[in-house]
């Protein structure tokens, strides 16, 4: 962790403890990511919860992609079962329309009920009160660590710096 970032709390929806972060900077890019939670490769997190439930996010990183976030749906009704990469709702904002991808195999328990009230907490508290939804099972195998999520976005935000990049040389 960068001791010129101080790592700062995120409150759990669930009121356990802070959890501990860590801080990213690539090009223009900075967040700071929970540590000991998992994350997939299409950006969702995921935090254990008790048991063998998961809550489920999206990351700062997809926030930023999709833009403003207008609105949600939930395809999956509570108890339904689910697996991992299917689509289980959309979610709206002003750059995207996204289809929602479960990041687990299980059972859809809820989707947060906050969201119907401040679908905002997506984009301004992706990690606390801006989670998208709860299952019971296991994460998709493709799920990572941090250090490795990390590596991930290094390589997602260089492509899109390159395709930019290339746009601007292109332009007379």
């Amino acid at each position: 962790m960068d001791s010129a970032h101080p790592t700062p709390p995120i409150a759990s929806t669930t009121g356990a403890a802070k959890v501990e972060t860590s801080f990213y900077k690539r090009s223009n890019f900075v967040t700071h990511l929970p540590v000991e939670w998992l994350y997939s490769p299409s950006h969702f997190w995921l935090a254990r919860e008790e048991g063998n439930q998961w809550r489920i996010g999206f990351t700062k990183f997809a926030t930023r992609m999709l833009g403003e976030i207008v609105d949600h749906q939930w395809e999956k009704q509570p108890g339904s079962p689910v697996a991992s990469g299917e689509i289980i709702g959309s979610i709206e904002g002003f750059k995207a329309i996204s289809d929602i991808y479960c990041a687990a195999d299980g059972r859809f328990i809820t989707g947060n009920a906050a969201l119907a009230e401040n679908i905002e907490l997506v984009g301004k508290d992706p990690y606390g009160k801006g989670w998208l939804y709860l299952i019971e099972g296991k994460p998709d195998a493709r799920c990572v660590d941090l250090a490795t999520y990390r590596g991930l976005l290094d390589i997602t935000i260089d492509r899109i710096l390159e395709k930019q990049q290339y746009a601007d040389d292109e332009q007379p």
